[in-house]
């Protein structure tokens, strides 16, 4: 078959309708808490980001004053006094760890996360994707993100792959990436964000909880990059790679507003990550922001029968009503006449 045009294609085929995208649904582009649109950062943030640099200015301030005027210099105002060279020499180590130690996704090596990483970074608008390297995981699911100088990278444990290379859970691992990627388009691991919240570590509550809000706005990143991963990768971090599959989600996500006491409110407080259940009911519930402080508040629902039994007030009526049915039943059919219905040989099919 030679001789045809290729734009128009064999002889006998027809004419190829051109592509057309999907249309996407009527959403809310504002909130960024949707897989549409671009993602959002948390509402706490920015406030608790502030509290902590002016916190930490006021920290090198002291230490500079003590250095210049004190009589003696301890080990803390040392720290605060070098905390630039700690930082840079820290993120530096930890860069050069990864490219003489970890195996660098590429398109023969892990290429499937590769391109879970290129599209999440081309998703969340970032003009380069970060470098990405896979470690071995020795039976821990984590992934992290950082950077050095210019360069930005992200770690995976191995853990999340398979024996073969590809992924456990495909859209579970593409969320974990978009999240990492999401700390980075988020601006999380900046060297200068970073140095203006060295005290973080000596903040208690304050600091946990801005580290905690930048974990939620990381899961809004996750979310809009692979919004159908996020119930795998919870699952996976509630229970591990192998039985992930016995965790019911809704109903660890249920547990959130159940759980109360002082002692659930102060480890959530001092956590550097949402607690599971009030992570797993924020990535539920996409209509606000993931709860920092406070337990999520229970829906205001009346209480449901159990399984098997009927819902309160009964079972509606069936559309129509009884009036569809005759007051004296369906009319008898008649009988079958005496002898049969003669001669069926001319609907016999022909042959």
């Amino acid at each position: 078959m030679s001789g045809w045009n290729p734009q128009v294609g064999p002889p006998g085929w027809g004419v190829q309708a051109a592509y057309t995208p999907p249309v996407i649904p009527p959403h809310d582009k504002t909130r960024g808490l949707s897989p549409f649109g671009m993602p959002a950062r948390h509402s706490w943030e920015i406030p608790l980001l502030v509290v902590v640099v002016v916190i930490t200015f006021f920290a090198y301030l002291f230490a500079l004053v003590e250095l210049f005027f004190g009589d003696s210099i301890n080990d803390y105002l040392l720290i605060l006094i070098l905390a630039p060279l700690i930082l840079w020499f820290g993120r530096g180590t930890n860069y050069a760890t990864m490219r003489i130690n970890g195996v660098k996704m590429s398109p023969t090596q892990f290429p499937e996360g590769y391109r879970m990483v290129q599209e999440a970074a081309a998703r969340l608008g970032m003009k380069q994707a970060p470098d990405a390297f896979v470690i071995t995981g020795n039976g821990q699911i984590n992934a992290f993100a950082s950077g050095h100088g210019f360069r930005r990278f992200v770690v995976v444990y191995s853990d999340l792959f398979e024996i073969s290379g590809a992924a456990r859970q495909p859209d579970a691992l593409a969320f974990i990436i978009g999240h990492e990627v999401g700390h980075i388009a988020a601006g999380h691991v900046s060297y200068w964000r970073q140095l203006g919240m060295f005290a973080v570590p000596f903040l208690p509550i304050i600091g946990s909880s801005l580290v905690r809000s930048q974990e939620y706005t990381a899961d809004n990143y996750g979310y809009c990059n692979r919004h159908v991963g996020a119930q795998g990768a919870m699952q996976t971090l509630a229970a591990g790679k192998y039985l992930n599959t016995l965790v019911g989600f809704d109903e660890m996500a249920d547990r959130a507003p159940q759980e109360k006491g002082f002692f659930v409110w102060i480890v959530n407080a001092l956590s550097s990550h949402p607690v599971l259940t009030w992570r797993m009911w924020a990535l539920r519930d996409r209509s606000r922001h993931g709860k920092l402080f406070l337990r999520p508040d229970a829906p205001m629902m009346p209480p449901q029968p159990p399984p098997g039994f009927p819902p309160q007030g009964g079972y509606p009526p069936y559309p129509g009503g009884p009036q569809q049915y005759p007051t004296g039943g369906f009319p008898q059919q008649p009988p079958f006449p005496q002898g049969g219905y003669g001669d069926t040989t001319q609907f016999k099919r022909p042959i």
